[in-house]
């Protein structure tokens, strides 16, 4: 049985869990243990000890352990890769390049630890000067999702314990070899017992009682908008730092100017890629009349040809589902959408493969309007909506019509246009003749609306979350 981390330990908990391969159901990966609400408590108490040892480090011991992890991950792309593929039903190729990025996450901290420079100023009182500084927010819960198991906790993690934090980590239980293998990593490092601490279980269970505690300083949490709603109001009472990543509609904008064949690659791309199981997928497809059913032609044609297959299988381009609940979600929506009038032009069914699994055909529908359910609620599947529009203003005011507010795109060749949508697309990223999924780690990330709440994820942004600001005062006194 595979354990959870717990002040320095690997101990087993009161039950666990299968971990299936969405591929191929009969393959088992292994059991997980759930942790205990009795063991999240001993992490709880080793966490703030540890955190007070590892605060004190000096900051090339500090970044010589990020470095160290980070390299690890990335030599060890393909192995980890691989079992993140078979976990979570990514193409393999994409299970690799996620571990590989996770270690750069843990290498671009490990850079930022030598650059915790803070700020000093005269006072407006003679004799008096300010030193202003960051220092660690304390104990920092993270509660990840299964869609980028080792990359969204990597950027929680990495920057955590970059700023002197200590970490207690609740994965997805969707996803836990992962997790159990980026905490084997971690555990081998020279930190104090306790930093870090790995305590799968029931997010209505663990997952409740750890965003309730007072023992936490700051959570960081990725999911849906019920579950960080939910979370807010259980963590207000203590006041504690929410940094919160949640739903997403995102729109990709392509106007009669546009590359019709760059845009029918970057929508396919955007919507299908990851089994569309991505925050940043093009959910929505904001089409100009002028060349709207040219592209529409196109993109059903590349939607049938995108291979569907187990994520181990080479030339796999979209692997199945995460599990049943998610795959009968999916096909949900496509019998929403046929009740709301939309034309399903492909896909949407539920395949069958050589392995039993959870695969469905990447689904296009057109005549769809923005007031749509499937245009205003997250899917989470690959399935993606195509809206006419006949102007740019119209699309912009389209582009803008939603709850959320993570990432948007455009396809255009007119810099004026590219300009302006840049400038008034009301979400957190903007891309420009690129697709709606793809960010860099090195800068920051985050949403509007229903999509985010508190600072923002990744590059040096990440320091508003992770750290206090503390502003010292002191007198200069008489040299005499």
């Amino acid at each position: 049985m595979n354990k959870n981390y717990i002040a320095g330990e690997w101990v087993a908990g009161d039950s666990a869990i299968d971990n299936i391969n969405p591929s191929d159901l009969s393959d088992v990966i292994g059991q997980y243990a759930q942790a205990s609400t009795a063991q999240l408590d001993k992490a709880l108490d080793a966490a703030r000890e540890a955190q007070r040892v590892w605060a004190g480090y000096g900051l090339e011991r500090r970044q010589n352990v990020l470095n160290a992890i980070g390299n690890e991950l990335m030599a060890r792309a393909e192995e980890l890769g691989t079992l993140l593929a078979r976990e979570e039903g990514k193409p393999l190729a994409e299970g690799k390049g996620e571990v590989y990025r996770a270690g750069q996450f843990f290498t671009y901290y490990a850079a930022e630890c030598l650059r915790q420079i803070g700020d000093n100023a005269d006072s407006v009182r003679p004799g008096v000067e300010v030193d202003v500084r960051r220092e660690p927010v304390g104990v920092v819960a993270i509660i990840s999702p299964w869609n980028f198991p080792t990359a969204t906790a990597t950027w929680k993690i990495a920057p955590a314990l970059a700023f002197g934090n200590a970490v207690i980590w609740k994965p997805a239980n969707l996803t836990p070899a992962s997790a159990v293998a980026l905490t084997e990593i971690i555990s081998r490092q020279d930190i104090p017992a306790g930093l870090f601490n790995l305590v799968m279980g029931a997010g209505g269970a663990i997952g409740q009682k750890l965003v309730e505690s007072t023992g936490i300083n700051a959570i960081s949490f990725t999911g849906s908008v019920p579950v960080g709603k939910q979370i807010a109001a259980s963590a207000i009472g203590n006041l504690t730092k929410l940094q919160m990543e949640m739903g997403s509609k995102n729109a990709l904008a392509v106007m009669d100017d546009a590359d019709i064949e760059l845009a029918v690659s970057l929508a396919a791309g955007g919507a299908f890629g990851g089994s569309g199981q991505k925050c940043t997928a093009s959910s929505r497809l904001v089409v100009h009349s002028a060349i709207h059913d040219t592209f529409v032609e196109k993109l059903v044609a590349a939607a049938k040809a995108f291979k569907v297959g187990h994520a181990l299988e080479a030339g796999t381009q979209m692997g199945p589902v995460v599990s049943e609940g998610q795959l009968n979600g999916n096909l949900g929506y496509i019998d929403l959408g046929k009740k709301e009038g939309a034309t399903l032009e492909c896909g949407g069914e539920r395949l069958t493969m050589k392995t039993e699994g959870f695969y469905m055909s990447p689904a296009v529908f057109t005549g769809t309007k923005n007031d749509m359910r499937i245009n205003r609620e997250e899917m989470f599947a690959p399935i993606t909506c195509v809206i006419k529009v006949d102007s740019y203003d119209e699309a912009l005011s389209v582009v803008n019509d939603t709850n959320f507010g993570l990432t948007s795109g455009i396809v255009t060749k007119s810099l004026a246009r590219a300009a302006h949508f840049r400038r008034n697309a009301r979400t957190g990223c903007v891309m420009v003749n690129l697709p709606t999924a793809g960010t860099d780690y090195h800068v920051p990330f985050g949403g509007r609306g229903d999509s985010s709440y508190g600072p923002r994820e990744q590059g040096a942004y990440a320091a508003e979350f992770y750290t206090t600001v503390k502003t010292a005062y002191i007198a200069a006194g008489n040299p005499e």
